[in-house]
């Protein structure tokens, strides 16, 4: 991969943000490029390249330094990620999703339990599950039936969770959990050890992409968890779960991001090289203006999820609804960015000797998960209706 036009990212980036962008890329040339298609093939979970990327700091990516994580900024963090999945989407996805986790650990746990797993986790050397969506709910997450019920020191817990991105080959997980009230503010959240007893993992479940990272059930039975545990107080969990999801959608989209300019610089390279009718596609000016609307329908997507990343580094009181667009604009263009590259592809671009499928299957599902992007649009709707404030 040439990644000539990755090198165009918008202007006003840092010295410190473009040598976190080299490396990135480094990284993802050198360890994830050559096993990302095994990988999807085999359904490996790569824990070995993930504690590498831990190395980098890649897996505390936001977490204060105080915590063991590399206080970078959410801009920082959307540039890694990026760059990361511009090569390999599900891989680059799992390790945002345990950077929102682990966030939101070492951001609300207490002393003890920040001590024990902050720089566990921020280092790659443990990893985590962020455990919110149920069987019976999902983009109502307010609806969620796992409980937890104080009993002395400890909380115990019962229910079950869905779509769990690394069940069973995660060592920490965030869990939200009903101590009071029905709605959002009787939910609670929690870092619970993943071997805990009373703990069972479902079967790891066939998924049409993402699959190098496991998605698997978990059951809660009995599970003791120390009073220590609880993130925050009771009843705090709701909002601690939307705010991690705020940088987990600026994290999913930045990986749309990346499998975007992966299948644009893919299908670049390949209507330079193919000839048809005696001319190279490039020489088509029908593709050479579905090139161009790629590249735009990318950059003003990257522009968004910059400015959407800019509005959580600096507390703006509208950065949850400029997540929710920008989340809802660059998945939904990142895959439409991937199927045009496809198209361009012909018949080889459905092969899996050629990475765009893989591309496309992966990023598919940025548009449903960290909340639907029809919630995105009630989440947008809502500020625009309910607020006097401008979207500016």
């Amino acid at each position: 991969m040439d990644w000539q036009v990755a090198a165009a990212l918008p202007t006003g980036l840092s010295e410190e943000q473009a040598a976190f962008r080299e490396a990135a890329r480094d990284f993802a040339l050198a360890q994830l490029a050559p096993h990302a298609a095994h990988w999807d093939a085999t359904s490996e979970f790569p824990r070995e390249a993930i504690a590498h990327a831990g190395e980098l700091g890649f897996c505390g990516l936001y977490v204060d330094e105080g915590a063991g994580g590399s206080g970078m900024t959410r801009l920082d963090a959307a540039i890694v990620f990026e760059e990361l999945a511009a090569v390999d989407p599900s891989t680059a996805a799992f390790i945002s999703i345990h950077n929102m986790a682990t966030w939101m650990l070492t951001a609300h746990a207490g002393e003890a339990v920040r001590a024990q797993w902050g720089a566990a986790l921020a280092s790659g050397r443990r990893l985590a599950s962020y455990c919110l969506t149920e069987p019976g709910a999902g983009s109502d997450a307010a609806s969620l039936r796992t409980r937890a019920v104080r009993d002395g020191d400890h909380y115990v817990i019962n229910g079950a969770k869905a779509f769990i991105s690394g069940a069973g080959s995660t060592d920490m997980l965030v869990v939200m959990a009903r101590t009071g009230v029905e709605g959002a503010r009787g939910i609670s959240a929690f870092a619970v050890p993943a071997d805990s007893d009373g703990i069972a993992y479902g079967r790891k479940e066939e998924k049409m992409g993402w699959n190098s990272q496991p998605t698997r059930g978990i059951a809660f039975q009995d599970v003791r968890v120390p009073a220590q545990n609880l993130l925050g107080r009771e009843g705090d969990g709701f909002k601690i779960a939307m705010k991690g999801l705020d940088g987990g959608r600026l994290n999913i989209a930045s990986c749309s991001l990346g499998a975007a300019q992966g299948a644009l610089d893919a299908a670049r390279r390949y209507m330079g090289e193919r000839r048809q009718f005696g001319k190279k596609l490039a020489e088509f000016q029908a593709l050479q203006f579905k090139l161009a609307d790629m590249a735009t329908q990318l950059v003003a997507s990257r522009q968004m999820v910059h400015t959407a990343a800019r509005k959580v580094d600096s507390g703006s009181s509208d950065a949850t609804v400029w997540c929710a667009m920008a989340k809802r604009f660059a998945t939904d263009a990142g895959f439409a960015i991937c199927n045009e590259a496809l198209q361009i592809h012909g018949g080889y671009g459905y092969m899996r000797e050629y990475p765009i499928e893989r591309l496309l299957r992966d990023c598919r599902v940025h548009q449903i998960l960290e909340g639907t992007n029809e919630i995105m649009r009630v989440i947008i709707a809502r500020h625009l209706l309910n607020t006097d404030e401008e979207l500016r």
